[in-house]
Formats: C-alpha cells, structure tokens, sequence
C-alpha cells in the first residue's frame, strides 16, 4: 500500500470588520459593532471536522492554520473550545505548530493572552504596511503605530513565533519607502515574514478600480533591495515569498509546498486529499465547502452536509499541480518525490530538466528539482516547461 502524505488542518473563519479592497479571499465585512455566532459557528465547525474524519485515515495533525477573514475577531474562549474540540476528534503532533492570523487594529488587541492560554504557538499579523497614508489606501484600519503596539502585546503574551505580513508594490511606492517598512518591521524581530507583491487579483475592487502601481523597474529594484536588507537581518528566504529566522520557518506554509494532505473546514474552506488506488498510485482530490457564512450555518444538521464541491486531479494536471508548489521552495525538493506525487516516471522528466537547466531556471543537482535564483524570479516560464504534461 502506498504510504499517505503527512496532514494538516485549515481552519477559515470568514468575518472582518471591513473587506479591503484587493483581497480575494472569502471574507465578508460586518462593521465594528457586529456580534459574530460564535456559539453557533464552532458548533458548525466541529461537525463540519466529524463529516471528515474518515479522510484523516488515523493521520496526527503536523499542522493546524486558522485564516480568513479575521480570525482574531473571534474570542479567547471560542478558540480554546475549538482547539479542545479538536484534540478530541484527532491526534496531534507532539510538537504541534498552530497558527492564528489577527490583525492589529485596537478591536481584536487584549485578546492575545487568551490566545496564546487557549494553544494557539504562532501568530501572524497582518501588517501590509507602516506608512498611514499606504495603509488608508489598502482600506486597512490599522496605523503603522497600531501594528507596533500589537507586536509589543503579542511579546508581552508569550508569543516567540510571529510572522509579519508585508506587502511591497504598493500605489506610489518608491524603494525608499518600502526599505523604511522593511526597518520598521525588522526593529521588531520578527521569527518570520511575509514580504510579497501586491497583486491585482480578479473579483476585487482593484482589479476593477486598479490603484496606480509602480513603474516595472521601480518593483524590481524594490526586490532586489529588499531581499538584500533582508538577507542581511538573517532572515533566510527558504520560498518565494517567505523569510525566516533559523528554526521559524512556517511548517503549514511548507506542508502546503511539498505538496502534503490538509483537510478544510469552515465557509469556503479548501482541501487536498490523496487516497491509495489500489494499485500502487496515489490519487488526489481537491473538496470545498460552501462559501456564504449563512449558507454554512444553515448547512448545520442538513443532510447535505457542508460540502459544496469535488473533484479529482486528473492524471494530467499532476506534474503542473505539483511543479507550482514545489518549485517556490528555495531548496526544492527531492527529484524522487515527482515520480511519487506524480505517477510520472523520471524518465519522462529528464528533457525538461536539461531544457530548463540549460536556460540557467534550476540548479544542477541531479538529486534535487531546485530553482535557482534566475528561476524564482521567472517562475511562470519553468512552470510552463516542468509543468507541462
């Protein structure tokens, strides 16, 4: 029988006070003054974990992500019964990474204690940026002075894993003023951070209303600066995206690219299972639960269940499914692990890799399917050439 992927868990919590203007996440604004169903949501959540236990296959958890939305908006208490809950439902690993998203507005500040009392080892804040005036723009509600006095509660909770959000690429950023975000978060010592482009994604108000975003050259030197400063702070980046003080690197995040199980639960939540066909070859499925949160609420107790939808990864799509994941990782991964996630003998790979090799996209290793720095930075042009089936 062939031996499963390690799992995790997603968990979406899909509220926030206000939805900003690129994400395209599944979050729904419900004002400040909002009473959230906790009772009833953890209630939906933990019977939405039940319908899936038999994926689990007996698996601990390596892992547990709570996203959104804005988790942080959610109390103390809610999470130290969900984590319970959970506990009691799965196994999990003894050393365990859990991770809250909050955001640093004053609403969810005081909050943190509870947090870290309730389980919860990791936080991730989501800054974007320091400058007020780049902050209005992303329709955050949080100052740059906000996110330093969340840092500071978080330190004073116990917190000794924290991940910073930043963005770069922002309307009217200079170099100058995206390094000035880049000191400011450093002067707080993160374990990790976050340091990624903002991006124009479909189905979000910038996309229709696109903000005026710097000039071509200006995003590159922006880059290239920034990952020398960061480099420089001894925040190693191990993907391309992501930067981490030795031992803080993101185990979810990596579980997620070396192409690991997770399952989903919560409105809209996503998840990858793979399962054995009986003939030596994995099979892996994508499954999604319904989106709106009152749709989910409802679908607690309906026979329908909270699944909205799923399907299977055709044979196909398997090298380009993997590929994407894989090759953000900065030291790859093993070239053993395509054959195995794949179904794809070596053999028909060999070509590609010399093509790609060749163009100076990977590194020349025989062992490993690594990107080299020239890759990173043209990822789309090696997905294509790897990917293709």
């Amino acid at each position: 029988m062939t031996s499963l992927p390690p799992l995790a868990l997603y968990v979406h919590v899909p509220w926030c006070v206000r939805k900003c203007p690129y994400c395209d996440f599944n979050s729904h604004g419900v004002g400040r003054e909002a009473s959230l169903p906790e009772a009833s949501y953890l209630a939906a959540l933990l019977a939405d974990l039940d319908a899936d236990l038999p994926l689990a296959a007996d698996r601990p958890l390596t892992s547990l992500f709570i996203g959104g939305g804005t988790p942080s908006l959610m109390s103390a208490a809610f999470y130290r019964e969900l984590l319970d809950g959970i506990a009691e439902r799965l196994p999990l690993a003894a050393d365990i990474e859990i991770t809250l998203e909050a955001n640093p507005g004053t609403l969810e500040r005081g909050r943190f204690a509870g947090y870290r009392e309730a389980g919860i080892n990791r936080l991730s804040l989501g800054v974007q940026s320091f400058q007020d005036e780049q902050l209005e723009a992303l329709g955050r509600i949080h100052s740059g002075a906000d996110a330093e006095a969340a840092v500071a509660e978080a330190r004073s909770a116990g917190f000794d894993n924290l991940n910073l959000d930043l963005m770069h690429g922002l309307p009217a950023q200079t170099p100058a003023l995206a390094l000035d975000d880049l000191e400011r978060a450093l002067a707080l010592a993160p374990e990790h951070l976050s340091w990624y482009q903002l991006t124009l994604e479909p189905n979000t108000e910038f996309h229709s209303r696109p903000p005026r975003l710097p000039e071509e050259e200006v995003l590159w030197d922006i880059q290239d600066l920034g990952h020398e400063r960061l480099e420089a702070a001894g925040l190693s980046r191990y993907e391309i995206s992501a930067y981490s003080r030795p031992g803080h690197r993101s185990r979810h995040n990596l579980h997620y690219w070396r192409f690991g199980d997770y399952l989903g639960i919560g409105a809209g939540a996503h998840a990858k299972l793979s399962a054995d066909d009986g003939r030596g070859q994995l099979t892996i499925e994508r499954r999604w639960k319904v989106r709106q949160p009152e749709t989910y609420l409802r679908r607690h107790g309906d026979l329908r269940g909270f699944l909205a939808g799923r399907g299977r990864i055709d044979d196909a799509e398997l090298p380009l499914e993997f590929a994407m994941n894989a090759l953000r990782l900065v030291e790859g991964v093993p070239l053993s692990s395509w054959q195995a996630m794949t179904g794809r003998p070596r053999v028909a790979l060999e070509a590609r890799l010399e093509e790609a090799r060749e163009k100076g996209l990977l590194v020349e290793d025989a062992a490993r399917l690594q990107t080299s720095p020239k890759g990173l930075l043209f990822l789309n042009e090696l997905l294509v050439l790897i990917g293709q089936d």
